[in-house]
């Protein structure tokens, strides 16, 4: 049985709950308290990531820290479809690592606001929105563009891949570190998304896509 080091609301945690929903995959969650008891930075889980960092699984004794390795190392695990993370397809393969990394910016700025607004770390919001901005305009370029060749999703695959994951969390929450989506409409339609997927998991502040909303696109639909 898989364990996750976890905190219900990190958004990193909560990249590795998602896939284990699309998955439908079994985990026992230790919770670690990030805020206020600063948890992760105690002896104790110092001892299974001496990082400091949220999350980390163990499976079976197999130890792995970060939310983008776990990602991939979960896909390519317990995946027998091979589509969340597609190893078999060189160019895709690339292109889900580059989101990977341009997941990791957001969390450096969008996170980062959140942190400071919603957990009182002591940090350059200023820059951090101006960041997260910078990367959202990017991101809603990118998700625009796609749309208008019948594609849905970061990746040119007819299904979501670890990419999607890996950018979804900290973009959903990002309005709790200021940084505000109504001027990025294909990121929200992207979201819309992501939250009719199979097997969705929500956490607080993050719901499922409801009733009233227009069906999902597909792919070629748009």
């Amino acid at each position: 049985m898989i364990r996750l080091y976890d905190y219900e609301l990190s958004g990193n945690c909560y990249k590795i709950r998602l896939l284990c929903g699309f998955l439908g995959l079994a985990y026992t969650s230790v919770p670690i308290e990030f805020h206020p008891g600063r948890a992760h930075k105690g002896a104790d889980f110092l001892r299974i990531n001496p990082l400091g960092q949220l999350p980390v699984i163990d499976d079976d004794g197999f130890v792995l820290r970060d939310a983008q390795a776990i990602l991939t190392y979960l896909a390519a695990r317990y995946d027998p479809a091979r589509t969340w993370y597609p190893v078999s397809d060189a160019r895709l393969l690339g292109e889900v690592g580059q989101w990977l990394a341009f997941a990791d910016s957001i969390t450096a700025t969008a996170s980062a606001a959140r942190l400071h607004d919603s957990f009182f770390h002591d940090l350059d919001v200023d820059a951090a929105r101006a960041g997260a901005h910078r990367l959202f305009r990017i991101l809603d370029a990118h998700l625009w563009f796609a749309e208008q060749e019948g594609r849905i999703w970061l990746c040119p695959a007819p299904q979501p891949t670890i990419a999607d994951i890996a950018c979804f969390p900290y973009v959903i929450l990002s309005e709790e570190g200021g940084i505000f989506l109504q001027d990025y409409p294909a990121i929200r339609r992207w979201c819309d998304r992501v939250k009719r997927i199979p097997g969705f998991v929500p956490m607080p502040g993050v719901f499922p896509a409801g009733p009233g909303l227009p069906p999902p696109l597909t792919a070629g639909s748009v």
